[in-house]
Formats: C-alpha cells, sequence, structure tokens
C-alpha cells in the first residue's frame, strides 16, 4: 500500500512539474493556438445544434400539420417563434464562449465548456500556500426529449383473496378459508400504444412474481401420498396452517379505454390518469416453489414447522386475467386454467379477486 501512494506521489508531481514547465514556456496572456482552435471549434458545434434543433422543431410542427393538429397560419408562427429562438440562442451561447476566452487571457486558464456535454482542465491556485491543482473533468452528453413515446413502464402491484375451485363442489363446500386464503402480485410492466395517432388500444405486457396462499379448514394441511397429494387431519391442534405456491409469469393485457392527450411543442404525451379501463388478457409461466407454514402445540410447547416439497403441483402455470376501474386502481381477477397438482383425481385450480394498482 506504502509504495502504490509512493508511485502515485511521485507520478503526480511528475505531471504538476512538467505542466507547469509547459506552462512557465508560454505567455500567460495569450491563449496557445490549440485552444483557440478548440474554442473556434466549439462555437462551430454550437451553431451546428441550434441550427440541427431548428430543424427538429419545424419537422415536429409540419408533423402536426399533417396530423391536422395545427392549420398553416399557426405552424407558421410557430416556426417564426423557433428561428428566433435559436438565433437568440447562437448569440448568447457563442457570446459565453468569448467571454471564456477573455478570461483565459486574463487568467492564463485553459478551461472549455459547454452546456451538453464538456471536456474542461484546470490549472490555479487552490488556496493561500499556493498549492497547484490540476483537473480533468468530463461529462456525458445528455438525452434530448423523445417527441412521442409509444411504449412506457412501471411497477405493479395486486393483493386480495385467493381460493381454490374444485370440480364438482359448491361454494359452500370450500376447504380453505376464505378471508384468510390471500394473494400477493409484484411485477414490472411495460405500456405500448397499438394505433399511431389514437390511444383507445394498448398492449400491457411484462414479469411478474405471484404468491398464492391457501389456508385449509378444519385442522387440516396438504400431504404428499406420493400417488397424490390430499388434505389430510393434523395430529395435534393447529394455530396456523398455510399452503403457498410462488410463480414467475408473464402477464399480457389488451387495455381498452379514453386518454388525455398532452402536448407541447417539444412532445406529446397520452395519460390515462382518472379514466375508466379494462384489460383483458392472460398468464404464463413457471412454478417456483411450493411451501407449507405450521404453527402448533405439543407437549405444552408451542412449535414452528416451515415444510418445502414439490408437493406434485404442476411445474408451469397459466390462466386467464382481467381487470377494471378508474386510474390507476382497478378490481383485478387471475384464474389458473392448468390445475394445481399434476395427478389428482379431482381437479383443483387456483382463482383470485383483489385490487391491482398500476402505477404508471
Amino acid at each position: 500500500m506504502k509504495s502504490l501512494i509512493t508511485i502515485t506521489a511521485a507520478l503526480t508531481m511528475w505531471l504538476i512539474s512538467t505542466v507547469n514547465a509547459q506552462s512557465q514556456e508560454k505567455d500567460p496572456e495569450t491563449p496557445t493556438q490549440t485552444v483557440v482552435e478548440k474554442f473556434s471549434k466549439l462555437k462551430e458545434k454550437i451553431i451546428q445544434e441550434e441550427k440541427d434543433a431548428l430543424k427538429a422543431e419545424v419537422e415536429n410542427i409540419n408533423k402536426r400539420v399533417e396530423n391536422g393538429n395545427l392549420d398553416e397560419a399557426e405552424a407558421e408562427t410557430l416556426k417564426k417563434a423557433a428561428a428566433e429562438k435559436h438565433a437568440f440562442n447562437i448569440e448568447n451561447r457563442v457570446a459565453i464562449v468569448d467571454n471564456k476566452m477573455a478570461l483565459l487571457q486574463r487568467n492564463g486558464e485553459i478551461e472549455e465548456n459547454e452546456d451538453k456535454s464538456y471536456f474542461a482542465i484546470s490549472l490555479g491556485n487552490e488556496d493561500a500556500d499556493n498549492t497547484r491543482v490540476f483537473e480533468v473533468s468530463v461529462k456525458g452528453k445528455e438525452k434530448g426529449v423523445v417527441y412521442d413515446r409509444r411504449t412506457s413502464s412501471a411497477p405493479v402491484f395486486a393483493f386480495g383473496l385467493n381460493n381454490v375451485i374444485t370440480k364438482g363442489e359448491s361454494l359452500e363446500d370450500f376447504d380453505f378459508k376464505v378471508a384468510s386464503s390471500r394473494f400477493v402480485e409484484l411485477g414490472w410492466a411495460w405500456k405500448t400504444r397499438v394505433f399511431k395517432n389514437n390511444n383507445w388500444l394498448r398492449v400491457k405486457y411484462g414479469l411478474s412474481f405471484q404468491f398464492n396462499g391457501l389456508k385449509p379448514t378444519d385442522n387440516r394441511i396438504y400431504v404428499d401420498t406420493g400417488e397424490q397429494t390430499e388434505l389430510q387431519t393434523f395430529s395435534s391442534k393447529l394455530d396456523k396452517s398455510k399452503f403457498r405456491m410462488d410463480n414467475l409469469v408473464i402477464p399480457i393485457h389488451f387495455e381498452f379505454g379514453p386518454s388525455r392527450k398532452n402536448e407541447t411543442e417539444k412532445y406529446f404525451r397520452y395519460s390515462t390518469d382518472s379514466h375508466f379501463k379494462v384489460g383483458l388478457g392472460g398468464y404464463g409461466g413457471i412454478n417456483l416453489s411450493a411451501r407449507q407454514k405450521l404453527k402448533f402445540e405439543e407437549d405444552g410447547k408451542n412449535q414452528k414447522e416451515k415444510l418445502k416439497s414439490d408437493y406434485n403441483t404442476n411445474n408451469f402455470t397459466y390462466g386467464l386475467s382481467a381487470y377494471i376501474g378508474w386510474g390507476a386502481t382497478t378490481l383485478y381477477a387471475k384464474y389458473d386454467l392448468n390445475t394445481i397438482f399434476k395427478n389428482n383425481a379431482v381437479a383443483q385450480r387456483n382463482a383470485s379477486l383483489g385490487v391491482r394498482f398500476d402505477l404508471d
């Protein structure tokens, strides 16, 4: 570590002495030809950037005329205003460069800086003891605003009641506690506008984790008998019995509904905030794990057990889902088309009903 510090210090001293020697050889009142060329190129770059920006604005205005959002008179007014704006931008930005040149002549500093990106070198006094400082800084170029962004993304969160629909059983014969069996879904979704000039139909797709929980009634737990998975009475009194399946799925929905168009000179966006929406689709994915959590009393002592096994659950999951609501909050339902267990004689399928939040 000491050797590394020594080498770094020596290299720094050599760099400082070299820069100092070079600066003493040149007249500090006159910028070098290299710096003059850099500032000249910088001014050319500024002029070109403003011309390109003006061209982009004019193209956007022409598109709005073609789409019927502007008439010719309004377009000409906007084009004139844009031309004046970028002319003033050139004047102001070039003046900044000229002022930097004057600063360079007075102080012998080398500095090249520009709004969107820069490469800067400075050499000067940091404090009262005349310690020399050598600095290099680099800033990346900022991205421009996209005029029409057809795809957006945001997190998705849903939760609610979960249960099982068993073939041949009525609602009164549920094997699971209705209020205590719940599901949670957490994911990320992308939304793409289908048509170019309106937003009434969108495709929503993404990646989600689903956690489906079931709490059996009548002091029972799931038991893998080797041939099938059954609910059996537990030997001790249960304080808690919960069976959970964790899935990773890809949901896809067609979303319908009105939206609001927010438009400026530089961009436009569609927003579904405070609007009615309906989503219809489905999902498909894999079963990541299945587990049970038990709490019970045995020999006067409280016991906890976490049992993890495949319980003959299906490796793949797929189903139908839909949501309907207002703005970011909707009523959400999903239903597995696959059965929970592979070899059970009676088909059981997971079903959920809850609230969904699309935070876009």
